[in-house]
């Protein structure tokens, strides 16, 4: 499949998520979503390293950020972050599994 391997994919979204906590801290003051994003992220970099190797885990956190945004999605009713957050998750999901 060449250089899109999942785990390739997987460090892109994990850089995307702490990018996006970033600028939700920054832009919003929000702390839950700095938290959140590292949060999530440190335990994928975990799976993409290899630390932690549970069976569809990584798939598992993906769903669960799923959720997550599109219960922002459903309470602000804007596409950014959370609209957008749920189309990278979901090629995330996609890619990986192509």
């Amino acid at each position: 499949m060449g250089f899109m391997n999942p785990n390739l994919i997987l460090w892109i979204y994990i850089v995307l998520l702490v990018i996006g906590g970033i600028i939700g801290f920054v832009k919003g003051k929000s702390q839950v979503s700095l938290i959140m994003s590292v949060a999530f992220a440190a335990v994928l970099s975990l799976t993409a390293i290899g630390v932690l190797n549970v069976p569809h885990l990584v798939d598992l956190l993906l769903a669960a950020l799923l959720v997550v945004f599109a219960i922002r999605l459903a309470k602000t009713r804007k596409f950014m972050p959370a609209g957008l957050m749920i189309v990278m998750t979901v090629l995330a999901l996609a890619l990986r599994h192509l």
